[in-house]
């Protein structure tokens, strides 16, 4: 038992001394998680910092063990691993230090650099021509298998240790904090998954290169379960292709994520069987490895038909442009494999790394450059083509279709997430400051245009939707004792003098209750100001916004910032205090 303690403990000393950066950089994530699981969710600016560290040591995971195994190619001892550290420090500082500035356009910055930092494991350690295609193979085998195993083997351990807490916990009245339960599967999904994936690398780069058997559990599944199912995929393609040929349509555009989904699943079920297309092969998996390319001809005419369509009409995304950019990468591996007559398997990492490393890095042609100028011009045309713009502004009050409304409120919104307030701000005349476009977002946007066309039966036909803000920001309080400024959720109670105040306050009322004695609905005398004032619905402000009432001993004061209003043409309108101050003082 001691010779194994021993063994394990001493496997780990070798990991740790081999992959040193690895380990500090899952720690580091593994913190960060932990912190972000125990922060109060007040500390926003904190809870933001570790979240940045958490996805920036994620990526460091990968890039230092790709850079690892470089080293150990080309004998620097670990020394590359470290230069991950001030890269990871860099790509720390390019992320905002506000957190409503964190938009969706991050995802785009981070997923792609995830998958070419695991790319840059796969091949990095085999640029050089000598290094065969048979060790390629092996090693990114041995690294798919330990893959696998961590997960199993993590899985099994956390479930474990769960469990053993949850008997200590029970049994003897331990009372654990609950967050115990994600601590400890956070500390087991990054650093025991890293360790455990670094103990079954074993010497690295010298024995994931080792000549092994193929596995039989990989043989069996890739055969007998993935291939056949991407035959079946793949008719079901071609017949929806004949359909909508028979049809005369044009494609659909989620089918374009279809083709890409089978074209990765295939290239990666014949990077699989790259060793089985010998003569112990089944016969139909080396016609597949043949066919596969060929069958992708058809396939990226109608991805590249797809895609092109939704380009026309609404302009490049970053999520199109990467769509284009992997017809692009499909269509030249498919000419590499089908042209050259010895074709190697390495090209496929490395020229999809390539890729990837344009789309993030090229001036003025990576996907945010190429996303931002195309939804500016998309705007521009949309306007234009609708004579929306008078002196280089918007001009609210012209006839607009619903759907251009959407589509001019979406650009707004997607431009507004990508930095462009500046530019957006030369379009419209009364965004009061340069903060986030709250105030055009959806239908408060839609709301801006006085003569909207809605097809009849729109869902928006008989909708409205307004504000009534109160443009008063100050008040005498010198004739009352108590100012209760209302944070939180609808039925908080608060201490006046002695007694409890209670406020409901959900759609539709607004109820103040005095030591659940005294109540009084203000949400009557809100809906008559709301009607007495409904030839604000275009100007949404007024000078003072404010209810006077008794309720038992006090008066009481709401002084209102700004009052919702929706209605669907149907039903009762809607009516919402969004946040209000109380004033309260004894009746003399």
């Amino acid at each position: 038992m001691n010779q194994k303690i021993n063994e394990t403990l001493g496997r780990i000393k070798s990991a740790a001394n081999k992959y040193p950066v690895t380990i500090l950089m899952s720690l580091t994530m593994t913190a960060a998680a932990i912190f972000l699981i125990e922060s109060d969710y007040e500390n926003e600016v904190q809870n933001f910092i570790a979240l940045k560290i958490l996805l920036v040591s994620a990526l460091g995971i990968s890039l230092s063990f790709g850079l690892s195994m470089l080293s150990q190619r080309i004998n620097k001892f670990g020394f590359l691993a470290y230069l991950c550290i001030p890269f990871v420090i860099g790509f720390y500082f390019l992320l905002p230090a506000d957190e409503d500035d964190f938009t969706v356009k991050y995802f785009f910055l981070f997923a792609p650099s995830y998958v070419l930092s695991h790319l840059l494991v796969a091949f990095v350690p085999f640029l050089k021509s000598e290094n065969s295609e048979t060790d390629f193979w092996e090693y990114n085998k041995k690294l798919f298998v330990n893959f696998f195993l961590t997960v199993v083997f993590t899985g099994v351990l956390c479930g474990g240790v769960e469990l053993a807490i949850t008997a200590v916990d029970n049994l003897f009245n331990m009372d654990f904090d609950g967050n115990i339960y994600p601590d400890t599967f956070m500390f087991f999904l990054i650093f025991g998954s890293t360790l455990i994936f670094l103990l079954f690398t074993g010497d690295g780069l010298k024995k994931l290169e080792e000549k092994s058997d193929y596995p039989n559990v990989l043989k069996f599944f890739t055969q007998f379960v993935l291939i056949p199912l991407l035959i079946i995929y793949v008719v079901i393609l071609y017949l929806y292709s004949i359909k909508i040929l028979i049809n005369w349509e044009l494609p659909r555009g989620w089918v374009s994520y279809l083709v890409l989904v089978y074209s990765m699943v295939g290239i990666l079920a014949l990077l699989l069987v790259h060793p089985l297309r010998g003569e112990d092969a089944k016969s139909w998996v080396r016609i597949f490895g043949k066919m596969f390319y060929y069958t992708l001809i058809p396939l990226l005419v109608l991805l590249f038909v797809a895609i092109f369509t939704r380009l026309l009409e609404y302009g490049f995304t970053e999520a199109r442009y990467y769509v284009v950019l992997l017809a692009l990468w499909l269509t030249l591996v498919v000419g590499y494999f089908a042209l050259k007559k010895n074709p190697g398997i390495k090209f496929i990492p490395i020229s999809l790394f390539v890729f990837g490393i344009f789309s993030l890095l090229m001036p003025f042609a990576n996907a945010f450059s190429v996303a931002k100028n195309s939804q500016k011009n998309n705007l521009m045309k949309v306007l234009t083509e609708n004579k929306l713009l008078k002196d280089g502004k918007i001009d609210f009050s012209r006839e607009v279709k619903s759907e251009v409304v959407d589509e001019i409120s979406d650009k707004f919104i997607f431009l507004d997430e990508r930095g462009q307030l500046d530019y957006l701000l030369t379009l419209v005349d009364d965004i009061p400051s340069k903060t986030k476009l709250s105030g055009y977002r959806s239908w408060n946007f839609r709301n801006k245009f006085s003569n909207i066309i809605y097809e009849k039966g729109s869902e928006y036909s008989d909708y409205q939707y307004y504000t009534i803000e109160n443009l008063k920001t100050s008040y005498e309080t010198e004739d009352y004792d108590y100012l209760i400024p209302f944070v939180g959720e609808s039925g908080k109670k608060f201490n006046i003098g002695g007694d409890i105040l209670k406020i409901d306050r959900e759609s539709n009322q607004f109820i103040l209750t005095l030591n659940d004695k005294f109540e009084k609905d203000l949400m009557p005398e809100i809906k008559k100001f709301v009607d007495e004032n409904s030839d604000l619905i275009n100007d949404k402000q007024v000078d003072d916004l404010s209810v006077l009432t008794d309720l038992g001993p006090y008066q009481i004061k709401v002084l209102i910032g700004d009052i919702s209003v929706n209605t669907d043409g149907v039903n009762e309108p809607n009516y919402r205090v969004s946040d209000f101050v109380i004033l309260a003082s004894k009746k003399e």
